[in-house]
């Protein structure tokens, strides 16, 4: 069983820039560390992913540029850097975790997740 933590979430001006940390528990081998995010009425959708061993990155066309994906193995967490953050970036973000090979971007290949953190960004 694996657990997930985040933090870092909040209020921020448009333009602004919020940190995002996910730090896993437990039997804690993955292959794939995922960001997903969720407005009110819309699905959960890809943000980033990062692969634990190699670092590997992927990112939604929306986020990238802005966003950046990282890992302190040391610490055994993963970041979300949002940069240039815009209202419609404002949604509940979740970390997930994929124990199986192969890069995914559907919520349904994750395994485990995180209990969500809010990012609201004001206009």
């Amino acid at each position: 069983q694996v657990q997930l933590v985040e933090s870092g979430g909040g209020l921020v001006q448009a333009g602004g820039s919020l940190t995002l940390s996910c730090a896993p528990s437990g039997r804690t081998f993955s292959i794939y560390m995922g960001w997903f995010r969720q407005a009110p009425g819309k699905d959960r959708e890809f943000v980033a992913a990062i692969t634990w061993s190699g670092g590997n990155t992927y990112y939604a066309d929306s986020v990238k540029g802005r966003f950046t994906i990282s890992r302190d193995n040391a610490k055994n967490t993963v970041y979300l850097q949002m940069n240039s953050l815009k209202p419609e970036d404002s949604a509940v973000y979740y970390c997930a975790v994929r124990n199986t090979l192969g890069l995914k971007k559907n919520p349904a290949d994750y395994d485990y997740w995180g209990q969500g953190t809010q990012v609201t960004v004001s206009s």
